[in-house]
């Protein structure tokens, strides 16, 4: 698989040409280093027990949502045989609790994992904002990130894209990405769409013994795909849409994710039209759908979307390019008035 593109701290740019380079890259790209200093970093490289310490300093004191995976999961996190569900224990868990499981050294010794994904530290680790930023600010729409803590013993996430860009810093432990570029959606078939266990569509294929005769094309997203290993204190850049598998390797893993988009939030989540377009249009002969393919690609595909120049300002209407938050508010409802009907 191919090498991602790194920076280090010394050939690093500064925060104001390291964010404008970010705001026009369209690959992944690997900051080594950039949070080696942050405490959290720093007490991980002390041990376990230090970083987990620290944690419990920074928490709210409130339950959080975690996953244990039987020894037989080999730390996948995944549907059960039948998708009807899935493949671990979950449920809330005293922050405490979960601290003290992941320091138990029959945790490991057996097999098992316990895993805690996507929580938001505003509310739940508040303290840690203060002692832990990135310049995100000089980067369009990255000031609102949404910033989330991970944490847990070794697993493996299945391979799947997030729509917001991401600043992913590995604080403790190394993880290991693969990653894929949008296109090669069609080389690693995703499952379900009603429901996956992290929320968002994740692809069947299991990385670590993928089964090339079910799905073939998988070789194929192989030769497309990229490779890193993060450090404790390095940063993962992810472009919108990007695939990603994830492994935690070592018994503690801490990651912190920095999402946000570069669009006004008021113009929607591109998966509701995803959802709609599936509803009304999948399902067409194929003759209406290149009909309505054709049109998709003129107003919305095309490298400059088509329609509303040759109008008057005041005329332009939903055709109004860039769309103001009037505008999309009024769209939206008009939206919701025809799905009613």
């Amino acid at each position: 698989m191919q090498p991602v593109a790194e920076l280090t701290i010394t050939t690093m740019p500064d925060a104001t040409a390291l964010a404008a380079m970010l705001a026009n890259a369209e690959a992944p790209l690997v900051l080594r280093g950039l949070c080696r200093d942050w405490p959290l970093t720093q007490a991980g490289l002390q041990s376990p027990a230090a970083v987990l310490a620290l944690l419990q300093g920074y928490s709210a004191g409130l339950a959080v949502s975690a996953c244990y995976l039987p020894p037989e999961n080999h730390g996948r996190v995944f549907y059960n045989k039948d998708f009807s569900g899935f493949n671990y224990q979950g449920g809330p868990l005293p922050f405490a609790d979960l601290c003290q499981r992941l320091l138990d050294p029959a945790l490991s010794a057996s097999g098992a994992s316990i895993y805690m994904g996507s929580t938001e530290i505003g509310q739940y680790f508040p303290g840690i904002r203060e002692q832990h930023q990135l310049p995100l600010d000089l980067l369009p729409g990255a000031a609102q990130a949404l910033v989330s803590i991970w944490l847990g013993s070794k697993s493996r996430i299945a391979a799947h894209y997030d729509f917001p860009h991401n600043l992913a810093c590995n604080l403790v432990g190394h993880r290991r990405f693969t990653l894929f570029p949008p296109d090669q959606v069609v080389n690693l078939y995703p499952g379900p769409m009603e429901f996956a266990p992290g929320g968002q569509d994740v692809s069947l294929v299991d990385f670590a013994a993928p089964d090339f005769n079910r799905f073939p094309r998988f070789s194929q997203a192989l030769a497309a795909g990229f490779q890193v290993t993060l450090a404790p204190g390095d940063v993962l850049f992810m472009p919108s849409m990007w695939w990603h598998h994830v492994e935690a390797l070592d018994e503690l893993n801490l990651l912190l994710t920095h999402w946000w988009r570069d669009t006004p939030a008021y113009l929607g989540r591109p998966n509701n039209a995803l959802l709609n377009a599936m509803l009304s249009i999948r399902h067409l002969p194929k003759a209406q759908r290149k009909a309505w393919q054709a049109l998709f690609d003129y107003y919305i595909f095309a490298d400059e979307p088509g329609g509303g120049a040759e109008l008057p300002e005041a005329a332009q209407g939903l055709l109004r390019q860039p769309l103001d938050e009037t505008t999309a508010r009024a769209l939206r409802s008009l939206i919701i008035q025809k799905l009613q009907r």
